[in-house]
C-alpha cells in the first residue's frame, strides 16, 4: 500500500494507492493549522480500512509538510515534482499546469524542459483571496460560483492584496453594483494576478491541465482562465490530489509501521518555542485598569432624545466596510447614534435608522445634514441630504470640537488609514494608505473570523497576552501562514491578538505615516475610528510612541459626529432631507449600463430612488450625469489628447508603420508622424490605452514591479500585431531633446530601453520588422543617416534628401505641437485670472496624459471648478532652477522649473502624480517638495499605478481644495498661517 499526503497551507489532502497504483482511499479537508493533530485522525481512519495493512511506503509532500516529515524521518517529495509525477501519469502531453491552493499558486510549463513560476512574497489570487472575496460580500462559496454565471458587466479589482480588493469591491456594492457582477469580477482578477504575476512573459498554450481547489471548485474560475487565455483547459478527475498522488507514486522502498508512526505523533506535543519577543502590552489586570479608566475619560455628552425639543443635525459616515450615523441637538450633545455593518448598501440601513428616529421622536426636528465617506455621493442623493464634507475635514473638525489644540489626527477605519498633521489650526499634512490596505480595521477582522471569533471576543483575548507574536506588517493575505506558524510553535489565541494589534500600529507608522520619531507626529494626538475601540490596538499606539494619547469615547463615530458640526455650521435655513412620509415611499432599484460616451467606455451603476431621481456611479467624468452645473471646464489634459488625435493616418505607397502610443510616443508623436507620413508610410497609432488593452499584453510583462506605464506597453504591440502592420517602429532613446533646463537631457532608462524588453518577450513580434534600435535626437545630420541605415533594409528607394527633408520638417512640427500646448496654457491661464478661479497644476510625465494611467484625475480636479494646467503647458514661462542633485533627466528638469515658478504665483498649486515602481520620481518628488515649501506652497503627491485607489485620491484632492480655501481665508483675515 502507497500512502501520499499532501500538506498544504490550508488543506491536507491523503492518497492510497494499492499495489497497482489503483486509488483506493482519497481525503481531502481542511486542517486549521492542526496538521499533526488531523494527520493522526488520517492515518487511524486508513488502518481502520484497511486493517490487515500494518505497513505502508509513506511520502509527505506540501508546502506546509517538510517541518511533520523532518521530525519523524518521513520521505519528503518536492511539491513541484510531485506534481509533474502525477500529470505525466494521469494526463499525458501537457504542456502547462496552472494550481492554486489556498495560499500558493504555481505555473509548471512542461514543454521543453521543466519550468516552475511560483508566488513569492503575495498571496493576492490564491484560494484564501477568494475566501475572503465571498466573506465580504456575505455569500458562500458555491454562490459566488452560480451568481457569477450571470454576470453582465465586470470590473477592474485589484487581486494583488486581498484586503485592497476591498478597496474596490465595497464602494462598488455600496453604489449598487450585483454580487454577480462582482463574482465574475473577482475571478477575473485572480486570473489577471496568475498570469500577470507568474506566466511574466511566457506564454500559456497549448495543453493546459487546471489542478488545486480553487480551479476544481469553481468552474467560472475555469472559464475565465479559458477566455482570458484562448484556450480549452483540463481539470482532470481527482484534481485535487495530484500532488498527494505524485508523492504516493514516488514509492520508497523503506515501509513505515503507521501503529507506530501513530504512537511516535500522540507522543511529540509541540512544545512552546520563542515566537514573540515583544513587550506584553499589559503587565497585570491593574495596570489595564488604570489604562481603561484613564481613556473613559475623554467624553462626549448624550442627551436623552425623549425629553428634547427643537432642531437637531444628522451626520452620516458611510465607510468602506460600516454606517455611522449621529443625530446631535443645538448645543452638540449626541441624541441618537448607530454603528453597524453597511452589508454591502447603507441605503436600506440609513432609510430604516431615518423612519426610525422619525417615528420615535416626533419632537425633534432634523434641521440640517450632512455625510461623508466612500458612500457620500450615493447617500446624499439617496435622501436629498444637504451638505457632503470630505473625510479629513469631517474627522479634523469633529477633534477640534472635541480638543481644540490637537495636532495629530490618526484614523483606522475598516480599510483606510488616515492621518494628518495640523499646524496654526490648518491641515498641514495628509497621509493615506494608498498601495495597501493590510492593518486596517477589515485585517483584524478578517483573521477574527478565519479563526473563529467574533471580532470583540477576539480583540479582548490580546489584553492578557503575555508573549505577543511578532508578525511584523506583511500583506494581510500572506500573513496567514506567520498565524499559522505561531499556532504551530504554540502561541495562544491571546498571543495571536496582541501581536496582530502591534502589526496594525506598525504598519500605520512605519508604512504609512512613515514616523522617524513620535515627536514627528505632535503632542496633542487624537485617535479615531473603530479600530481604536480595540484596547490592544490603543495601548500598542501609545507603548510604540512612548506617549499617552486621547481615544474619545465616540472614537468610531468621530467621523459622523463631525459631519453634524459641519451641518450646523452650515446654517443651513431649510433642510432637503426627505420626511417620513417620502420615506415610506420610498424605492431604490440597481441597474448596470455601459456609459459609451468616450474611449473610456465606463461601467455604470445607475441607482434608481423612485421619484424621477437617481444616482450615477462608477464614472470617470461629469459626461453621463447631464450635470446642471454647465460651467466651462479647463483640462489641459483633455486639450492635449484633443491635439494628439489630430494625427490622423493617411494612405502610403511604401507600406504602414505602428507607433505604440506609450511613454515618450505621447510627446514624440507629432515628430515621428510627420516624419513617416512625409517618408510616404501610413502611420497606424495604436489607440490611448484602457483596461482591455493592457489585459492583451499583460502575459508577456517579465517584471511585476515596472512601473505600469511601462506594462502597458505591452498591450499596444500586441493591439499593432494584431492590425498586421508592415512595420512597428519603437526606438532606443538614450537622451531627450535639449531643453537647456538641466545638468544633462537625459530619458529615464525604463523610457530610453524599454524596447529592449519589448524585443526579448513578445514571441509574436517574430515575422514582424521591429524597429528598435538606439538613435539620438540632437543632430539631424546623424539622426537622418541612422534612419536611412534602418530603413533602406526594407525600402532600398529611400534617399538621403528625402529623410533629411522628413526630419527636419518632423522637428519644425514637434515645436509647433509644444507652442499650441502653450499657447493653450496661457488661454486657460487668463480665463482663470479673469474669473478668478483657483489654477492646479497636475504635473508628471508625457505618458500621464494617456487616460488609463492617470484614471480620468484631471477630470476629477476640474469637477470643483479648477483649472488644470500640464506642467509642460507652462514650462516656457520657468526658467532653470538649481536643486540638490545631479539634475540629469529632462523631464525632472521640467517639473523642479515649474515647481519654482508655482512657487511664485498666488493662485496656483502644484499636484504630482507619481507612478509606483519608479525610483527616479521619489528623487524628484524630494526635491519638488523642498522647493515648493520653501515658498510657503501646498503640495500634494498622487501616487498612481494599475490598482490605483481612487477613493484615495478624491479625499487628497478634496482635502487640499480644503486646505486652499482655508489658507485663503486666514491670509486674507488674520495674516498668512500656513
Amino acid at each position: 500500500m502507497k500512502i501520499g499526503l499532501d500538506v498544504g497551507s490550508t488543506t491536507l489532502k491523503c492518497v492510497v494507492l494499492d499495489e497497482k497504483d489503483n486509488l483506493i482511499f482519497h481525503s481531502y479537508e481542511r486542517h486549521f493549522s492542526q496538521i499533526r493533530e488531523k494527520t493522526i485522525v488520517l492515518l487511524n481512519e486508513i488502518m481502520g480500512r484497511f486493517p490487515s495493512e500494518k505497513k505502508a511506503s509513506l511520502s509527505i509532500s506540501g508546502s506546509a509538510g517538510m517541518g511533520l516529515a523532518e521530525k519523524h524521518d518521513i520521505p519528503f517529495i518536492q511539491e513541484v515534482y510531485a506534481t509533474r509525477l502525477a500529470v505525466m501519469r494521469e494526463v499525458e502531453g501537457t504542456d502547462v499546469v496552472i494550481e492554486l491552493g489556498g495560499e500558493d499558486a504555481k505555473i509548471l510549463f512542461l514543454s521543453n524542459g521543466l519550468e516552475v513560476r511560483m508566488n513569492g512574497s503575495c498571496a493576492g489570487g490564491t484560494g484564501a483571496f477568494i475566501d475572503q472575496m465571498a466573506t465580504l460580500m456575505g455569500i458562500s462559496l458555491t454562490e459566488m460560483n452560480e451568481l457569477s454565471k450571470s454576470h453582465e458587466k465586470q470590473y477592474t479589482i485589484a487581486s494583488r492584496c486581498g484586503v485592497f480588493a476591498k478597496s474596490d469591491i465595497q464602494p462598488l456594492l455600496n453604489q449598487g453594483a450585483s454580487k454577480s457582477d462582482m463574482s465574475a469580477s473577482i475571478f477575473q482578477a485572480v486570473v489577471n494576478q496568475t498570469i500577470g504575476g507568474l506566466a511574466q512573459g511566457r506564454p500559456i498554450k497549448g495543453k493546459v491541465v487546471y489542478l488545486g481547489g480553487p480551479l476544481t471548485f469553481f468552474s467560472q474560475l475555469r472559464e475565465t482562465f479559458n477566455r482570458t487565455l484562448g484556450v480549452n483547459g483540463i481539470c482532470p478527475e481527482n484534481s485535487l490530489y495530484f500532488v498527494a498522488m505524485g508523492a504516493a507514486l514516488s514509492d520508497f522502498e523503506t515501509p513505515v509501521n503507521l501503529p507506530d508512526l501513530v504512537t511516535r505523533l500522540e507522543n511529540n506535543q509541540v512544545k512552546k518555542s520563542s515566537y514573540g519577543g515583544l513587550k506584553r502590552l499589559f503587565r497585570d489586570e491593574e495596570e489595564y485598569m488604570v489604562f481603561k479608566s484613564r481613556h473613559e475619560m475623554e467624553q462626549v455628552t448624550y442627551s436623552d432624545p425623549f425629553t428634547y425639543k427643537g432642531d437637531a443635525y444628522l451626520g452620516i459616515d458611510a465607510g468602506s466596510t460600516t454606517i455611522k450615523a449621529v443625530i446631535m441637538d443645538s448645543e452638540d450633545r449626541i441624541l441618537h447614534s448607530i454603528y453597524r455593518s453597511n452589508q454591502g448598501n447603507p441605503v436600506p440601513l440609513i432609510r430604516d435608522f431615518l423612519l426610525d428616529f422619525y417615528r420615535k421622536y416626533p419632537n425633534i426636528n432634523i434641521r440640517s445634514s450632512a455625510v461623508t465617506g466612500y458612500g457620500e455621493e450615493l447617500l446624499k442623493n439617496a435622501f436629498s441630504l444637504d451638505y457632503g464634507v470630505v473625510e479629513t475635514i469631517a474627522h479634523y473638525t469633529a477633534a477640534k470640537k472635541y480638543k481644540p489644540d490637537v495636532d495629530f489626527i490618526i484614523d483606522i477605519g475598516g480599510q483606510d488609514i488616515k492621518c494628518f498633521k495640523i499646524r496654526d489650526g490648518v491641515i498641514d499634512s495628509i497621509f493615506l494608505n494608498e498601495a495597501c490596505s493590510s492593518g486596517c480595521g477589515s485585517f483584524l477582522q478578517t483573521f477574527a473570523e478565519a479563526l473563529g471569533y467574533d471580532i470583540g471576543e477576539f480583540a479582548n483575548l490580546g489584553i492578557y497576552s503575555t508573549d505577543p507574536v511578532d508578525l511584523g506588517s506583511r500583506c494581510t493575505v500572506f500573513m496567514n501562514s506567520s498565524v499559522k506558524q505561531a499556532q504551530k510553535d504554540g502561541a495562544s489565541m491571546a498571543d495571536i491578538s496582541a501581536g496582530l494589534s502591534i502589526s496594525v500600529i506598525k504598519n500605520a507608522l512605519y508604512k504609512v505615516i512613515r514616523a522617524s520619531s513620535a515627536r514627528d507626529l505632535g503632542e496633542n494626538i487624537v485617535v479615531q475610528g473603530g479600530t481604536f475601540y480595540n484596547d490592544t490596538v490603543l495601548k500598542a499606539f501609545e507603548d510604540e510612541l512612548d506617549q499617552k494619547v486621547i481615544r474619545p469615547n465616540i472614537s468610531g463615530l468621530m467621523g459622523a459626529y463631525g459631519a453634524a458640526i459641519y451641518a450646523r455650521d452650515m446654517g443651513n435655513e431649510e433642510t432637503s432631507i426627505l420626511n417620513e412620509n417620502q420615506l415610506q415611499m420610498f424605492n431604490h432599484q440597481v441597474k448596470v449600463v455601459m456609459c459609451g460616451l468616450c474611449e473610456n467606455n465606463c461601467s455604470l451603476t445607475v441607482n434608481s430612488f423612485g421619484d424621477n431621481r437617481r444616482f450615477i456611479g462608477g464614472n470617470r467624468c461629469d459626461r453621463p450625469l447631464k450635470s446642471r452645473n454647465s460651467e466651462e471646464r479647463f483640462d489641459m489634459y483633455e486639450e492635449k489628447l484633443k491635439l494628439l488625435r489630430e494625427y490622423k493616418s493617411i494612405k502610403g505607397r511604401r507600406g504602414s508603420i505602428g507607433i505604440p502610443m506609450a511613454l515618450n510616443m505621447y510627446e514624440m508623436l507629432p515628430f515621428w508622424h510627420t516624419v513617416f507620413s512625409l517618408l510616404d508610410f501610413e502611420v497606424i497609432r495604436s489607440p490611448f490605452s484602457s483596461r482591455e488593452l493592457f489585459i492583451r499584453g499583460q502575459h508577456t510583462i517579465p517584471s511585476d514591479t515596472v512601473c505600469f506605464p511601462a506594462k502597458l506597453v505591452h498591450g499596444h504591440i500586441e493591439y499593432l500585431i494584431d492590425r498586421d502592420v508592415d512595420t512597428i517602429f519603437y526606438p532606443c532613446l538614450t537622451y531627450n531633446i535639449d531643453e537647456k533646463m538641466g545638468d544633462n537631457y537625459f530619458n529615464c532608462p525604463v523610457v530610453a530601453y524599454y524596447p529592449e524588453v519589448i524585443a526579448a518577450n513578445i514571441e509574436r513580434l517574430e515575422g514582424t520588422n521591429f524597429i528598435f534600435d538606439y538613435m539620438g535626437l540632437k543632430n539631424k545630420k546623424v539622426l537622418s543617416r541612422k534612419l536611412l541605415e534602418i530603413l533602406q533594409r526594407t525600402h532600398k528607394d529611400i534617399k538621403i534628401n528625402e529623410v533629411r527633408f522628413a526630419v527636419d520638417r518632423g522637428i519644425k512640427e514637434y515645436r509647433t505641437y509644444i507652442r499650441k500646448v502653450q499657447s493653450k496654457g496661457q488661454e486657460f491661464l487668463e480665463k482663470a485670472r479673469e474669473n478668478g478661479k483657483r489654477i492646479i497644476v497636475l504635473a508628471g510625465r508625457p505618458y500621464h496624459v494617456d487616460p488609463e494611467t492617470n484614471h480620468g484625475i484631471s477630470k476629477l480636479i476640474t469637477e470643483y471648478g479648477v483649472v488644470v494646467l500640464s506642467e509642460d503647458s507652462i514650462s516656457n514661462l520657468a526658467t532653470k532652477t538649481p536643486v540638490d542633485v545631479l539634475n540629469q533627466w529632462t523631464y525632472h528638469s521640467r517639473l523642479y522649473s515649474v515647481a519654482d515658478y508655482v512657487g511664485n504665483q498666488e493662485d496656483m498649486e502644484l499636484v504630482q502624480l507619481v507612478s509606483f515602481g519608479c525610483g527616479l520620481d521619489a528623487i524628484t518628488s524630494d526635491e519638488i517638495k523642498a522647493i515648493l515649501e520653501g515658498k510657503g506652497k501646498i503640495y500634494t503627491q498622487l501616487k498612481i499605478d494599475e490598482i490605483t485607489n481612487l477613493g484615495a485620491v478624491r479625499i487628497r484632492i478634496r482635502s487640499l481644495l480644503s486646505a486652499i480655501e482655508q489658507k485663503d481665508k486666514e491670509e486674507k483675515g488674520h495674516g498668512h498661517k500656513s
